[in-house]
């Protein structure tokens, strides 16, 4: 049985976040409310998320094959229970022929029935599992792709420039999430090429990821635009909290496959939801090497989303 325990500001918000990350629609799920959430102070300080558990239904079609495949399998066994049942006449007819004449006759037929049962129940359940594992294992093997991660040097907190572009990122990250009441701690790091890396640890809550990465994506831009201001050249500004970033890559890789394998089952094309470049970009990356099907991107921002078509 699989479970998601989601928090958003609403309880609508909360399961539709539910939803993506399981990659199931609202009628597969039970949805039960864990918190219910506060709006605090002016609906910004001291605000409480809804958090809600979503549980998968079991689905339908494998139990009710398993009990076709039971009752098919109990019918002949039922039979066989019967037939030495209604032997009672012959016994008092020949009562001198029953211990050398019987014994041959029913060691006979015995191994017979029992090795036409055997050769009937024996190839029936073999080709399903041999035909449900191949399927399972093609479905895992294209997540493995991921998208390349540079090496990022941590900086120390003692040898961090505060003219630098890691320092002025670090004191206005500061800034802001003691200004949104969050208590964090921040770890800066940069790659080869110069480009800004921030950690934030402390956001049990959420807070600072928001709805689908929502507030986590505007404090990376705003960071952004406060490092670059005035400088020559750009740096590149990525932040990260609670592992936010690798979590929803692997999700997105995993909604990519799924849906890559909905589009070859049904032979139309399949639309995702809106994301942003960075998203639409992992969803392409994860489907690149699939035979079967391609993938393109349609609308315009902020409703730019993947279409999913299988290859004629």
């Amino acid at each position: 049985m699989r479970q998601y325990e989601a928090s958003a500001r609403t309880k609508e918000e909360a399961i539709e976040l539910g939803l993506q990350e399981l990659g199931v629609s609202i009628g597969d799920v039970d949805v039960l409310v864990v918190e219910e959430g506060s709006k605090g102070l002016f609906g910004l300080f001291g605000s409480r998320p809804v958090k809600v558990r979503l549980t998968v239904k079991d689905s339908e079609e494998d139990p009710l094959s398993d009990l076709l495949d039971e009752g098919s399998v109990k019918k002949p066994e039922k039979k066989s229970e019967k037939k030495p049942e209604k032997k009672p006449e012959k016994k008092q007819e020949k009562p001198a022929e029953k211990p050398e004449e019987k014994k041959a006759e029913e060691k006979k037929p015995a191994p017979k029935k029992e090795a036409e049962k055997k050769s009937e129940k024996k190839p029936a359940p073999a080709p399903k599992k041999e035909a449900e594992e191949p399927a399972e294992e093609s479905e895992e093997k294209p997540e493995i792709r991921t998208l390349e991660k540079p090496e990022v040097t941590m900086i120390p907190a003692e040898q961090l420039d505060a003219e630098s572009p890691a320092g002025v990122a670090k004191a206005f990250l500061g800034e802001l999430t003691h200004l949104m009441g969050v208590d964090v701690t921040i770890d800066m790091g940069t790659d080869a090429e110069g480009n800004v890396y921030g950690f934030m640890q402390g956001d049990t809550l959420g807070i600072l990821i928001g709805r689908r990465g929502e507030t986590l994506d505007a404090l990376q831009y705003l960071t952004s635009l406060k490092v670059n201001r005035g400088r020559e050249g750009y740096t590149r500004v990525t932040l990260d909290t609670e592992n936010y970033r690798a979590k929803r890559e692997d999700t997105l890789i995993r909604l990519a496959n799924r849906m890559a394998n909905r589009a070859l089952r049904t032979g139309r094309k399949v639309s995702l939801e809106p994301m942003n470049p960075y998203e639409r970009r992992i969803i392409h990356f994860a489907l690149q090497q699939n035979e079967g099907v391609t993938t393109h991107s349609e609308g315009d921002e902020p409703n730019r989303h993947v279409v999913i078509t299988t290859k004629k």
